[in-house]
């Protein structure tokens, strides 16, 4: 399951959101990525993490469930529950409702070939018209301490800061899907299987993680 936070350093009322992100990064089964936007950037303290196509994704999903404004932090549950602001109960009812849905009608396998990846998606049952295949890198760790802004004075640790999103391939479901991708890096990778609405991203059907 793949929980995405949408967080910023400059961000009075994130931290306690990139804290809930340090707690899924140590429960089996859920993967955290912590997407930093550039959007708070102007407000006294440049987050080093945020790349402007964080915010677009962001802005992506809004997009798709008919929203104009975006916010931080944001939490997306398997690309399908939102949740805007730290609310740890609410999310772990997300995360409940998400665990126990029946998985997608297709197998995912990522195995590491010496410096690339071989991703191979398997239909077992009827799947969304279109999809998007999807890598994703992140650093697990980082500790930093933020010198200006709403948050100066704190020292934050961030758990799976992604560095890299990048679209590998379209799919329509109808046959067997083969990929190979570059794995060189000290990051660790995820390959994410995602639905593609008209109107913007969907649920995510399937991921695979690699440290």
């Amino acid at each position: 399951m793949v929980v995405e936070l949408f967080t910023s350093q400059g961000c009075s009322s994130c931290p306690p959101a990139d804290e809930m992100m340090r707690e899924l990064a140590t429960r089996e089964g859920i993967l955290p990525l912590s997407l930093h936007v550039d959007y708070w950037d102007y407000i006294g303290w440049r987050d080093h993490f945020a790349q402007p196509q964080f915010t677009i994704r962001q802005k992506s999903y809004a997009h798709a469930i008919g929203k104009r404004t975006i916010y931080t932090p944001q939490i997306i549950v398997q690309g399908a529950d939102f949740l805007v602001g730290a609310k740890p109960m609410h999310l772990a009812d997300m995360v409940m409702h998400q665990m126990s849905a029946p998985p997608a009608p297709v197998d995912l396998t990522v195995t590491r070939e010496g410096e690339r990846l071989s991703i191979t998606a398997v239909p077992e049952g009827p799947l969304p018209p279109a999809m998007r295949l999807q890598v994703v890198r992140f650093d697990p760790h980082e500790r930093v301490t933020i010198e200006r802004g709403e948050n100066a004075g704190q020292v934050v640790d961030y758990s799976n800061i992604v560095t890299e999103w990048r679209p590998l391939a379209e799919w329509n479901g109808l046959a067997p899907l083969a990929v190979t991708v570059d794995a060189r890096g000290p990051e660790s990778v995820a390959v994410i299987l995602q639905a593609a609405t008209p109107t913007g991203p969907g649920p995510i059907l399937a991921a695979s993680r690699l440290d």
